[in-house]
């Protein structure tokens, strides 16, 4: 079934978890780069006009551009993913797309709340362990995983791996300045 998903493309943590996500994640293999998910699963590509594209800008003009650091590893049961710090950028992302979106649910309504995070390995809890302690001994030898989120981008799957569709800048972080 052709898809599309709201992500946040994160190249900077591609040099330490890369090779696990290409063992241990199936999206990786489908050409998924490292991201945190904002919103998916979405609508068919063939659904995606410039009405859609218009209100998906404008929800996630509703948030400016941020920095953030990937240095905590998490876990569901069958998944390890790296949590980003802070969070809350992405979830108000996710929030204003199912504001604009609301028969779009995260993960279709399957869990509660809103998670962001960068999955590593999914689908086998013991693998899913071992990759945690991998993950622990890279993060010691690295240093820490910062990244800046100046936009969201639309990627679909209709041809069976991932592909860019879109991207949505996000609004210029505001900048105080201090009088003189």
């Amino acid at each position: 079934m052709s898809i599309t998903a709201f992500i946040v493309k994160v190249p900077e943590a591609e040099h330490v978890v890369g090779e696990l996500r290409d063992r241990f994640d199936a999206t990786a293999r489908l050409a998924a780069p490292a991201h945190i998910t904002v919103l998916f699963p979405f609508m068919s590509p063939g659904e995606i006009t410039s009405v859609v594209i218009h209100l998906a800008q404008a929800a996630v003009d509703t948030v400016s551009s941020f920095v953030f650091s990937l240095e905590e590893i998490g876990r569901f049961p069958a998944t390890t993913y790296l949590s980003p710090d802070p969070p809350d950028p992405f979830v108000s992302l996710t929030k204003a797309l199912i504001q604009r979106f609301p028969m779009f649910l995260p993960y279709g309504g399957a869990h509660e709340g809103i998670v962001p995070h960068l999955t590593v390995a999914h689908g086998d809890a013991l693998n899913a362990r071992a990759v945690e302690l991998e993950l622990e001994r890279r993060l010691r030898l690295c240093r820490p995983i910062r990244a800046t989120c100046n936009a969201v981008t639309l990627i679909e799957n209709s041809s069976g791996l991932w592909k860019e569709m879109h991207v949505f800048d996000l609004r210029a972080a505001r900048r105080d300045v201090a009088p003189a």
